[in-house]
């Protein structure tokens, strides 16, 4: 897990081949203003679901983890936590992983939990459990979608 703000995304551009592409995307001007939606930046390869949506307590949230793409959460406004576990140390699975949706959920509490300010970013890895939306406010975010091996 990396978190840090949009203002130092570069020094992640070297992560993978189409980072500088997804901060791209996250740096346009009106972001804030483009509707809830999936928007395709690279085809299947790299894509941005826009989402706005009320957060969720811990007991609510379920860790989730991903095989074949790489989250990188941006918070566009709100204050989000969201909670970690190595993905490795997760024993209770809720459900099983879907190839088709590219996720799988578990029961097992999250070893950490971070706030996420407006204009910052996580980046979550398989290796990366993470369980997202906790607030008691409305979180207005991007999540670009990063395909491990296009």
């Amino acid at each position: 897990m990396i978190v840090d703000s949009l203002e130092r995304a570069d020094s992640y551009y070297s992560k993978h081949p189409v980072f500088k592409e997804a901060f791209d995307f996250l740096r346009q001007p009106k972001l804030a203003n483009i509707p809830v939606g999936r928007y395709e930046i690279k085809g299947n390869q790299l894509f941005c679901m826009i989402s706005k949506k009320n957060g969720r307590s811990h007991a609510e949230v379920k860790l989730e983890a991903h095989q074949k793409y790489v989250d990188i959460q941006y918070v566009i406004s709100g204050l989000e936590q969201v909670g970690w576990r190595q993905t490795s140390t997760c024993n209770l699975v809720h459900t099983k992983y879907d190839i088709e949706k590219d996720i799988c959920y578990f029961d097992d509490e999250p070893k950490m939990w971070t706030q996420i300010q407006p204009g910052s970013f996580v980046i979550f890895y398989p290796e990366d459990a993470h369980a997202p939306l906790v607030s008691n406010k409305e979180i207005h975010k991007a999540v670009i979608k990063v395909m491990l091996n296009p």
